[in-house]
């Protein structure tokens, strides 16, 4: 790279977004371990306040990259050339907003939860919002891949090192299950990439070969078979981050045994990941599978939705509740992705923001009680409403969400979800229809025994209500979820032109799918 390359990739918003968490990681080793969290909350607020222009810049109605940076990366892979190419499109856009949005705050609960090598905690923290916001921006595979892998390194410290007393148990299983999903994507990446390149029959190179996502997605699909091979792959890695049923055994062990911290941005960043790669790379790259497959895909995602929240209801530990809530949740967002209509694409892409926003809330309201507590079961609370007022405010206001109350943001997702599944399947609709009326059933009766009936626990009677620190954490979540829920419109508006131009490519291959 030139210096003017350097410069551009340093201080485009992309290179902002992703070196900054980085440098400030690398800062934070230098610091006086009594300045680690404030460093890292200064550091966060600043990405998050660098990522909020992407909000104006990509206004309503827009279309293709924006902030684009596409630059010479390390030379040549396979014969293929490597770029550090990123950029923010309707697709990208809430996903990084989300990502930024949180981790301040996860930041900012921490010191409640964290009371040992707070420094390492926020290296490792830093170092993991620079591997998620670089995954989200990626428009280069191998750059992709890169990303994909740096994000379980962090995660894998933070259960491990902060976790509950299975914590490297609950680590190992999450890494090794993540871990031989991306390498069966990598083998897929390698293969695609080669494919790319198409030599005529005089020897001469027709197509030279990519690994540029856009450029893949405009040319015509690999043949049937190898096609079929390489959305597999790909599949099989993301369903694993969703977790898709029956993938998912690894999810609630990674949930209970992480810290606070690590189950929000677990459930509220990390997941997304599988859901958003289906939408960015199988749907274009391999259409016509897509397509093929959908029904069975959409099948096991209306046995996780039921599934997860017949799991949900049996749990007495609210952690693990909230744990198997998400196989259910991220249930609904698969299906919505495979049903090709542009509402359900467009249900589902919200629907990931609005489970970040509710279930990060449930995780930190847990968190929140357990400090006070020791305790996560449902038995050993009840009545704590009358002494945790405001602390049931905002538990309802979570828990009202995460079912889809009209109001909140979980109503808009689950049904435009459902309308759009209903336009093509009408059966798998009304099917996952029933997750809604489960969900409702085990959250509510969580949140019956837990904040009201008798306070007849000495021990809940001397329970202090959540402080200006944790109620700064938790207001701007509740915010977002009646913003979304009462006006939905800037962010749907947004991610339109962009789903929709996915969706017309796996309907223009494969006529299956419905406009």
């Amino acid at each position: 790279m030139s210096t003017a390359d350097i410069l551009t990739l340093l201080f485009g918003m992309p290179g902002i977004l992703v070196f900054l968490p980085l440098l400030g990681a690398i800062g934070i080793l230098m610091a006086p371990p009594k300045w680690a969290f404030r460093w890292t909350v200064a550091v966060t607020l600043a990405v998050f306040a660098f990522s909020v222009p992407a909000w104006f810049g990509y206004g309503p109605g827009a279309s293709g990259v924006a902030y684009e940076v596409n630059l010479p990366w390390f030379g040549h892979i396979l014969g293929v050339e490597v770029r550090f190419h990123m950029g923010i499109d309707g697709l990208s856009l809430l996903l990084v907003l989300l990502t930024t949005f949180l981790s301040p705050l996860v930041v900012i609960a921490a010191p409640g939860h964290i009371r040992k090598r707070e420094r390492e905690f926020c290296f490792w923290m830093l170092l993991m919002e620079a591997g998620m916001i670089g995954t989200f921006l990626a428009l280069d595979l191998f750059l992709f891949y890169v990303f994909w892998e740096l994000m379980l390194v962090p995660l894998y410290f933070l259960i491990g090192i902060w976790g509950g007393p299975r914590r490297i148990y609950a680590a190992v299983k999450f890494f090794l299950y993540t871990l031989a999903g991306s390498l069966l994507m990598l083998g897929a990446i390698i293969y695609l990439v080669l494919q790319s390149t198409v030599i005529g029959p005089d020897g001469q190179v027709l197509q030279h070969g990519t690994a540029q996502v856009l450029e893949l997605a405009s040319r015509s699909p690999l043949a049937w078979t190898p096609q079929v091979l390489c959305f597999l792959a790909f599949t099989l890695s993301f369903a694993i981050k969703v977790p898709l049923f029956p993938f998912h055994t690894w999810l609630p062990d990674a949930h209970v045994e992480a810290p606070t911290s690590g189950s929000v941005i677990l459930a509220g960043v990390l997941l997304k990941m599988g859901t958003y790669g289906m939408l960015r790379f199988c749907a274009p790259l391999f259409p016509e599978a897509f397509a093929y497959f959908a029904p069975w895909i959409m099948g096991l995602a209306l046995v996780g939705i039921v599934y997860g929240a017949l799991l949900a209801w049996a749990q007495e530990d609210m952690k693990k509740l909230v744990a198997y809530s998400s196989i259910s949740h991220l249930g609904f967002v698969v299906l919505g992705t495979f049903a090709l209509t542009t509402m359900a694409m467009k249900g589902s892409l919200l629907q990931m923001v609005n489970h970040g926003l509710s279930t990060g809330a449930l995780f930190l309201l847990v968190g929140m009680v357990y400090e006070r507590r020791h305790t996560r079961m449902i038995a050993e609370f009840g009545g704590i409403a009358r002494v945790m007022p405001v602390y049931a405010f905002f538990l309802m206001v979570a828990t009202l969400a995460a079912i889809g109350l009209p109001g909140t943001n979980g109503f808009v997702g689950e049904f435009m979800i459902l309308l759009g599944t209903f336009e093509s399947r009408p059966v798998f609709a009304v099917v996952g229809a029933s997750g809604v009326v489960l969900g409702a059933l085990y959250m509510l009766s969580m949140v019956r025994r837990v904040l009201f009936g008798p306070l007849d626990k000495p021990a809940n009677k001397e329970l202090r209500d959540i402080t200006w620190r944790e109620r700064g954490v938790l207001i701007p979540i509740a915010a977002l979820i009646f913003w979304i829920g009462v006006y939905p419109s800037p962010f749907l508006d947004r991610m339109d032109k962009t789903l929709r131009k996915i969706q017309q490519r796996v309907v223009s291959i494969h006529p299956s799918g419905r406009k």
